[in-house]
């Protein structure tokens, strides 16, 4: 059996790579996407062992605990940049060092339930949300400091479906 590429076990569903155009419908894929996630993870980790929990998904990677508590991590800062977005003009949002709060000892060391339950509640506020917005809203930008451009939400709520099921996949990948 031939061993996966690194840049597979990284990326096992490639990059993001938005369309040119983004149409309402597929903001409603995204949605419905970003909707089931939550589910889909505690599916998938429903019968893991500590020792699962505790593996990495690739050499140097972090561990299926980590990754759980880093999509928590990650989509509570996304929510939080829709609201600034939505309720301010063109936003600069914080940047935050993801790979420092992945190291963090409750990041290692937390129960995944903590981080799925928060899942759960925050995609329940987010898809809310999102189902309430016009199609001007997701025109909204905010700046990302780290890419150093202004993108708008539907852009993001792309990314941030897209983000869910490469960490989904990362979680597989363990299984």
């Amino acid at each position: 059996m031939e061993t996966p590429n690194i840049d597979h076990l990284r990326y096992p569903i490639g990059t993001y790579k938005p369309p040119v155009d983004i149409s309402a419908e597929l903001v409603r894929v995204w949605i419905n996407d970003i909707e089931k996630l939550p589910h889909q993870l505690r599916e998938l980790v429903s019968n893991y062992s500590a020792q699962q929990f505790d593996t990495p998904y690739r050499p140097g990677g972090w561990t299926v605990r980590q990754v759980i508590h880093h999509v928590a991590d990650s989509h509570m800062n996304a929510y939080i940049r829709f609201k600034w977005a939505l309720t301010e003009d063109n936003p600069t949002i914080k940047y935050y060092f993801e790979d420092r709060w992945a190291e963090l000892p409750e990041a290692k060391t937390a129960p995944v339930d903590v981080s799925l339950n928060l899942l759960e509640a925050l995609h329940h506020r987010w898809v809310l949300a999102m189902n309430q917005m016009s199609t001007s809203d997701f025109l909204r930008p905010f700046t990302h400091p780290e890419i150093g451009n202004t993108k708008s939400l539907a852009f993001y709520c792309g990314l941030y479906a897209w983000h869910g099921k490469h960490h989904l996949e990362h979680v597989r990948l363990v299984k």
